[in-house]
């Protein structure tokens, strides 16, 4: 199995729950802590290579909501968007999981059984 990196905030109820799963799996995982400020832009835009920007933006958080309309629109552009992740990381959604070159985003029990078997 490539080596796990979980993308995400530490006291995010979602990031427990996926650190719950690995742990009680014995799965190893790096975590990478968007609050401690090191996304680069290299991270996101290698994400984008396996996913969309509407599969990384979570528009449903408070982030998203706080960002002006033109901020917003903007988005459709990758390298703006780019920019505005790095700007505020906790637009990602949650966990965002690399494995490799594959990316998955979110936490799901089930989808996790299957990716991680």
């Amino acid at each position: 199995m490539p080596n796990i990196t979980l993308f995400g905030i530490k006291n995010c109820d979602t990031m427990q729950k996926a650190f719950h799963w690995l742990d009680s799996k014995h799965i190893a995982y790096t975590f990478h802590d968007f609050k401690k400020g090191n996304l680069t832009q290299e991270d996101v835009s290698f994400w984008l290579k396996d996913l969309t920007i509407e599969e990384v933006i979570n528009k449903k958080g408070t982030t998203w909501k706080k960002l002006s309309e033109d901020e917003k629109n903007a988005v459709s552009n990758e390298n703006a968007a780019i920019e505005l992740i790095l700007k505020n990381p906790s637009l990602v959604k949650r966990p965002l999981v690399q494995m490799g070159k594959k990316h998955v985003v979110g936490f799901n029990p089930e989808q996790w059984d299957i990716l991680f078997s």
